[in-house]
């Protein structure tokens, strides 16, 4: 045979999502038992990928409901739970018709894909903006209002004014643009599931430079949360200038 099968299986992890079925017509005709594996998983990889493009379409479900709406913006948090450190909304424009493979609730992807899609989600859309509201600023005025305050800083900081906002659940008070509130709308809706990633990335990124500074929490790790390690710590410590004094008292 012309190529090794470990040469074949090279070849295969290097492979694009457009570029299975080429594989398998090149390998179909040979009868290596490793080669006729690759191109089953290749077939696979196929079928994967045409689920995806299912899903993105009804991720798209929403858009195309409000589509004379010309600037749709997707609205999310994340860290409303955590013991420590800021609440980040996140807030998305994307150009209409956009499609972006896998964005999907952040909490459903992996720290690595999130990543990834962090850096196509700026790429490519018209607008993205961030709002972060402190532990300091949750604390005086709960979780909830904090949440809701990050969620317009970010609107207003966006560099194209939404003429309608797609929110993941909530109705934020002190804003004139029309809202949809949509019930776990990080996972039916592609700009609410962007607008999460730009959040939880951005925050666990906040939270990992927060660990050089208090390594003995393990933000890196909990990101802030209450992870029976970081119960402990607080125990042993006390709280850091980043805890939330409003959610640790059971603990101090």
């Amino acid at each position: 045979m012309a190529d090794s099968i470990s040469e074949i299986k090279k070849e295969f992890n290097n492979l694009k999502e457009d570029e299975y079925n080429d594989f398998i017509v090149r390998y179909s005709e040979d009868d290596r038992s490793g080669v006729i594996s690759l191109v089953k998983k290749a077939a696979g990889k196929i079928e994967k990928y045409k689920a995806e493009i299912e899903r993105t379409e009804r991720m798209l479900s929403y858009e195309k409901e409000y589509s004379s709406y010309m600037a749709i913006c997707g609205i999310d948090e994340a860290g409303r739970g955590p013991l420590a450190g800021p609440v980040v909304a996140g807030a998305v424009i994307l150009p209409a018709g956009e499609r972006i493979r896998y964005l999907n609730d952040s909490k459903q992807l992996s720290a690595a894909k999130r990543d990834e899609l962090f850096d196509v989600i700026y790429e490519k859309a018209t607008a993205v903006s961030v709002g972060i509201v402190d532990h300091e600023r949750i604390d005086e005025i709960n979780i909830l209002q904090a949440t809701y305050e990050a969620m317009r800083y970010a609107v207003m900081n966006l560099s194209q004014k939404p003429d309608i906002l797609l929110n993941d659940a909530v109705t934020i008070p002190g804003i004139d643009i029309k809202q949809v509130p949509i019930i776990k709308g990080d996972a039916k809706s592609c700009s609410i599931a962007a607008a999460s990633i730009i959040a939880k990335v951005t925050r666990d990124r906040i939270m990992d430079e927060m660990d050089k500074q208090y390594p003995e929490y393990g933000f890196a790790r909990n990101k802030g949360y209450g992870s029976a390690q970081h119960i402990e710590a607080i125990r042993k410590f006390g709280p850091c200038t980043i805890h939330r004094r409003s959610f640790i008292g059971n603990f101090i």
